[in-house]
C-alpha cells in the first residue's frame, strides 16, 4: 500500500467517469464556455487574445499546452488529430484535470505521511482515497476548471514546505497564484505554518538541552551523596544543594509541560522569530518576493480579478464563512454529526465555563449578525440552476423567513467540531492562522458557488 495503490484506486473511477461525462456532455459546460475557447486560442498560438469574462490568470491554459503536447504525438500516430490545434478538444483539455486528480491524491498521501510518520501506510492509503472523494473536488475533476490544478499546486507547495524546502515551496506558490489569485492567501498560510515549525524546533532543541542538564545534575547529585557518605561533614551542604537543584528542575519541568494559551503562543513565537530574524528572513524571503509581485499586479490591474470586475467587486459576505464550516463538516459527517460527538462538545463547553459559555454566546451573536446583515444573493447565484448552491439557497436557506436563523447553531457546531478535531494535533496559533486564511479567501467575495467554497 502506498502511492501506487492510491493512484490505481483513484484511477478506477476517474477514467470511467471521465469517459461517461464526455459522452453525455461533449460540449463546454457552465464556465467551460470561457475556459475551453481561451485554451484553444493558446493552442493556435494566439497568446495576446483574451476573453474579458475570464477572472483568473492564464496558468491553466499554459499547463494545458504542456499536457496536450505530451498527448499529441500519440494522437497524430493514431490519426486522432491532424494538427496540434485540433488536439485541444474539450475532451483532451478535461483530461488534464483527471491526471491532476490522481496526482493530487498521491500528494495527499505524502502530506499525511509527512505530518504523521508513524501513521500506518494502509490507513494513510485509504484516508487519501477518501479525501479524493471530497464532493467539491470530485465535481470539478471531470470539467475544465481551475480548481483541481489549483489544489494540486497547493498540496505540492505544502509538501515542499513540510520538507523544509522553502524556496521550492515559494516557487510552487507562485505557480499556484498563476492558476488562481486567492492562492496568495494559502501561500501565506503555508509560510506561517512553516514559521511556527521553525520557532518550535528551536524550542525543542532548548528543551532537549534542558533535559540533558537535568540528567547531568541528577548524576552529580548522586555522586555528591556518595561522597557525602564518605565525608560526613559534607552531607548537610550537599543535601541543601540537591534540594535547590530539585526545585529548579521541577520549575523547568512545569514550564515545559504547561500548555500555553493562544496569547502566550503568539507572544512566544513572535519573540523567538524576532531573535531569529536574520535566519527567518533568509528562509522565507522567497515568499515575500511572491507577495511583493502580487501586490504590484493588483496595483497595476486595479483589482484582484482579471475580467468581469463589476460582477466580482469586493463586498463583505460574512455568511460565506458559516457556509464553509457546515459544508466541510457535512463532507465528513460521521466524524461530526453523531449523538456522542454532540454530547462530548456540550460537556467540554460546560467544563470550561464561564469562558466557554461567553465564547459560545459571542459566536452565536456573530453568526446572527453575519446572517442578518451580511448574506448576499448574487445575481449569478439566483440565475444559474446548474450549481448546487442555487438549490440550497432556494430550498434550504431561504425555505422560509426563519430557516436561515435556525441554521446558525448548526454553523457554530460545525466550526466547533472542526476546531476540536484539528486542535488535537495543531497548536492554537495554527488554528487561528487557518481560520484567518479561510476568512480572507471568502469574506470579500459576493458570489456563493461551489467553486468559491473549494478555494477554502
Amino acid at each position: 500500500m502506498g502511492r501506487l495503490a492510491v493512484a490505481l484506486i483513484v484511477s478506477t473511477w476517474v477514467i470511467p467517469v471521465s469517459i461517461l461525462v464526455n459522452r453525455i456532455v461533449p460540449d463546454p459546460y457552465m464556465d467551460e464556455i470561457f475556459h475551453v475557447p481561451q485554451a484553444q486560442e493558446y493552442c493556435r498560438g494566439n497568446f495576446m487574445k483574451w476573453d474579458p469574462m475570464i477572472t483568473t490568470p492564464p496558468g491553466l491554459y499554459c499547463f494545458s499546452l504542456v499536457h496536450v503536447a505530451s498527448l499529441y504525438p500519440w494522437m497524430y500516430v493514431l490519426r486522432w488529430s491532424s494538427s496540434f490545434a485540433d488536439s485541444c478538444s474539450t475532451t483532451h483539455l478535461r483530461s488534464l484535470n483527471g491526471v491532476l486528480a490522481v496526482l493530487s491524491s498521491i500528494l495527499i498521501y505524502d502530506v499525511m505521511v509527512q505530518l504523521k510518520p508513524q501513521l500506518d501506510r494502509r490507513k494513510a492509503t485509504f484516508s487519501a482515497v477518501a479525501l479524493a472523494l471530497y464532493p467539491l473536488h470530485w465535481f470539478f475533476t471531470f470539467l475544465y476548471y481551475t480548481d483541481v490544478a489549483s489544489l494540486t499546486l497547493f498540496l505540492a507547495m505544502y509538501l515542499a514546505c513540510l520538507k523544509k524546502n522553502y524556496w521550492f515551496s515559494a516557487l510552487l506558490g507562485a505557480l499556484s497564484v498563476f492558476i488562481r489569485q486567492t492562492n496568495i492567501i494559502w501561500m501565506l498560510f503555508v509560510a506561517c505554518t512553516a514559521a511556527i515549525d521553525v520557532t518550535q524546533s528551536q524550542q525543542k532543541d532548548k528543551i532537549t538541552l534542558e533535559n540533558f542538564d537535568m540528567a547531568s545534575s541528577s548524576i552529580d547529585d548522586q555522586t555528591a551523596e556518595g561522597n557525602a557518605a564518605a565525608v560526613p561533614g559534607l552531607r548537610n551542604r550537599k543535601t541543601k544543594n540537591s534540594h535547590s537543584n530539585s526545585h529548579s528542575s521541577a520549575r523547568r519541568k512545569s514550564s515545559v509541560s504547561k500548555d500555553p494559551g493562544l496569547v502566550d503562543e503568539i507572544r512566544i513565537i513572535l519573540f523567538r522569530a524576532w531573535r531569529m530574524k536574520q535566519q527567518m528572513f533568509i528562509l522565507f524571503a522567497p515568499f515575500l518576493f511572491v507577495l511583493a509581485a502580487f501586490v504590484v499586479y493588483v496595483r497595476w490591474n486595479g483589482s484582484i480579478v482579471l475580467g468581469a470586475k463589476a460582477a466580482h467587486s469586493v463586498s463583505l459576505h460574512f455568511s460565506q464563512l458559516l457556509y464553509l464550516g457546515l459544508t466541510s463538516a457535512l463532507a465528513s459527517a460521521p466524524f461530526h454529526f453523531t449523538p456522542g460527538r454532540a454530547a462530548f462538545l456540550m460537556s467540554k463547553l460546560f467544563k470550561g465555563r464561564p469562558a466557554s459559555i461567553i465564547l459560545m454566546f459571542f459566536a452565536l451573536a456573530a453568526g446572527f449578525i453575519s446572517v442578518h446583515f451580511f448574506s448576499i444573493a448574487h445575481p449569478y447565484l439566483l440565475a444559474d440552476n446548474r450549481h448546487y448552491p442555487f438549490y440550497l439557497w432556494r430550498k434550504v436557506i431561504n425555505a422560509n423567513r426563519t430557516m436561515k436563523y435556525l441554521l446558525i447553531p448548526l454553523y457554530i457546531f460545525s466550526w466547533a467540531s472542526i476546531f476540536d478535531i484539528l486542535g488535537k494535533t495543531q497548536k492554537k496559533i495554527w488554528l487561528l492562522a487557518y481560520f484567518f486564511a479561510c476568512a480572507a479567501t471568502l469574506l470579500l467575495q459576493q458570489i456563493c458557488v461551489d467553486k468559491v467554497l473549494s478555494d477554502a
